[in-house]
């Protein structure tokens, strides 16, 4: 990214503003981004030629012409197309969905790979740690909670109950709490096939996850979902430290709930034998997820994340990359760093299946953009999707899973998740994932037990609106005192502070009982 800088002598007066207020992403764009909201009528000084006009109000965010730019023309953010001119376009006019159309412009869906993929990782001298929990499997907690999981709707308001009176004091020191993780699904489904697959393989990844020290499953009884099938499935290790409970077997709801809590009682006192201590940065494993973009979510916090995932990859961590509805047209940027031709072969059939699923339901991946990221300043999938794959960095890309999938492999990992926030990071979380970091321009806020979640704000407006929900700020980027570098570096050592046990604002607040949300599939009966 550069930013353009006035030349000697530029004009003072209050109608002409600095090259400063324009971000240039690459040297072959034809549009330029507002640094902050720019007023019709106002000239824009340029190092080189004459000032540039800007033509009607634009937003912070908001794209502006550079030049002009013909009807049908490709526009350029990133050094990347993001769409067609529907019109002709002036130089200083506003470039957004009443001048710019989707459309078929992105790259062949060739499996490229980089031949030198595994040279791109430089190792460092010296590996950082952070302290977590060690659990018996041989996987890293950064948390330590105790866990009451739902095998059907049937059953949530059970585990809510139990969950509820742990609410206060009354645990062991080092117990990071008791969470209800409840569903709408269990039931009213095919005993076969994908929807049964999807939301077990979802379970079975928080049942086992490293951040719960013991879980309790609960289930109604009668359900599709049946619980010995279900526990049957995962490793003697996980098995130890579940306990199982039946509502109808209980004797009922209030049964269920005693014996349940008595059964927390005993798992909180094992929880609270467990110690902090210090490991390897590459026992870390971190969902990345953007929600609420707007149009600096490229240039500021997705870049930063990009090089705190890049430094994690280089200490021997995970960074899981997901979200696959919003890589598309995008996807060329991560072939073209696989692995493998079969990892890049996997990445490209996964987005094909999204095509086809999308029109199966009369919808298509280029209507992606939500209201909030429009009004942010993004307009086309292409220009979100570029932005959205920075938070890979430049790391290769080592492995494709599905979703929920346990995490096989380390480096930069692809998730293949819808791009709805609480859906995607489910399925991270189930993976394995033991930090969250979520980019956000508008505002997102999300929590998630039992992982600590991050919120980057694009923006220092952004941060200084929302200081009691933004753990980090990458605005100093936008606003031309930090690199991408700097904050990346920054982030690093938060993501390190946060595993060890730095509590997010979300975490100080509360948040984060309510958002597990596995995808559905399949019929409901």
């Amino acid at each position: 990214m550069s930013t353009e800088s006035p030349g000697e002598g530029a004009a003072a007066d209050p109608g002409t503003l600095p090259a400063s207020a324009l971000i240039v992403l690459h040297p072959d764009d034809n549009i330029a981004v507002a640094r902050f909201a720019l007023p019709a009528g106002a000239r824009i000084a340029r190092p080189h030629g004459p000032t540039l006009p800007v033509l009607a109000p634009i937003e912070a965010g908001h794209k502006v012409a550079l030049r002009a730019i013909g009807r049908g023309e490709l526009v350029l953010k990133y050094g990347q197309p993001i769409g067609l001119a529907s019109a002709p376009i002036e130089p200083g006019a506003h470039v957004h969905g009443h001048n710019l159309e989707m459309a078929e412009v992105m790259p062949p869906r060739a499996a490229a790979q980089a031949a030198d993929a595994a040279a791109a990782v430089m190792p460092v001298d010296s590996v950082a740690t952070f302290e977590g929990y060690r659990r018996a499997d041989g996987r890293v907690g950064t948390r330590n909670y105790i866990g009451v999981i739902a095998s059907v709707n049937c059953s949530a308001t059970v585990c809510k109950a139990i969950a509820q009176v742990f609410q206060g004091p009354g645990l062991p020191a080092g117990v990071d709490g008791v969470v209800a993780i409840t569903h709408g699904s269990g039931c009213g489904m095919s005993a076969e096939g994908d929807g049964l697959v999807l939301l077990q393989r979802t379970l079975r990844g928080y049942a086992a996850h490293p951040n719960f020290a013991a879980v309790l499953l609960v289930g109604l009884g009668c359900e599709v979902n049946q619980i010995e099938p279900l526990v049957q499935a995962l490793p003697a290790a996980t098995r130890e430290r579940l306990r199982l409970l039946t509502i109808q077997e209980a004797g009922g709801t209030r049964e269920a709930v005693e014996q349940g809590q008595a059964l927390v009682r005993e798992l909180a006192e094992q929880a609270g034998l467990a110690r902090r201590s210090t490991v390897p940065m590459s026992a870390l494993v971190v969902g990345l997820q953007c929600g609420g973009s707007d149009g600096y979510s490229g240039i500021s916090a997705n870049p930063a994340l990009g090089a705190a995932v890049d430094l994690l990859v280089r200490h021997g961590g995970t960074a899981l990359l997901s979200e696959t509805p919003e890589i598309h047209g995008a996807e060329h940027l991560l072939t073209a760093r696989a692995a493998s031709p079969e990892v890049a072969r996997r990445l490209l059939d996964r987005l094909q299946w999204w095509e086809q699923y999308a029109a199966r339901h009369g919808a298509r991946l280029d209507n992606n953009p939500s209201p909030g990221n429009k009004a942010g300043g993004i307009t086309t999938i292409l220009e979100k999707s570029l932005g959205a794959v920075a938070k890979g960095g430049g790391s290769p890309l080592n492995d494709v899973i599905e979703y929920a999938e346990p995490v096989r492999a380390r480096g930069l990992v692809f998730m293949d998740t819808p791009g709805y926030d609480p859906v995607s990071a489910t399925g991270q979380v189930a993976g394995g994932a033991t930090l969250i970091c979520f980019t956000t321009g508008r505002g997102s806020t999300y929590g998630c037990k039992p992982t600590p979640s991050l919120k980057l704000a694009t923006t220092t407006a952004l941060f200084e609106r929302m200081r009691l929900d933004m753990d980090f700020n990458a605005g100093g980027i936008v606003d031309g005192t930090q690199t991408v570098a700097e904050a990346g570096q920054a982030l690093f050592e938060l993501m390190r502070e946060t595993a060890s046990g730095r509590r997010t604002l979300s975490e100080e607040h509360g948040l984060g009982d309510n958002e597990f949300v596995p995808w559905q599939l399949g019929a409901v009966m």
